[in-house]
């Protein structure tokens, strides 16, 4: 089964992706702040990561460099999912190994979870 790892500290929309993407069939984890998100991400090697960027303990900027740094982790899509839409958190975003950037209030649920299954080639 497809792992997706959700970080994510809305607690309500981290719930919503978790049970949107449970009924489209893939497995998810969860983690509500950057550290936890590392931690999970090494440790479940996911095929692809939802990631906020203002996350307590560590950034959604510093949780991708962290990913992109470990040799186990370095190939796994990110997907950012973030209310941030500068072009320059876009910009650090993309610079950092981000695979796309996402800004939450321009995507429903289905929006989101067609990304997901566009850049794992899932039909």
């Amino acid at each position: 089964m497809t792992k997706i790892l959700i970080i994510e500290d809305d607690w309500v929309l981290q719930k919503a992706l978790a049970d949107y993407l449970s009924t489209e069939g893939f497995e998810t984890k969860t983690a509500a702040d950057g550290e936890s998100g590392i931690a999970l991400a090494l440790a479940e090697k996911p095929d692809l990561i939802l990631l906020d960027i203002v996350l307590p303990k560590k950034d959604g900027f510093e949780v991708l460099r962290t990913i992109r740094a470990e040799e186990i982790t370095k190939k796994i899509p990110v997907v950012l999912l973030t209310n941030l839409d500068s072009i320059s958190d876009v910009e650090k975003a993309l610079e950092l190994g981000a695979t796309t950037y996402l800004v939450k209030a321009d995507y429903k649920l289905e929006e989101v979870t067609a990304k997901v299954k566009e850049l794992l080639n899932i039909k």
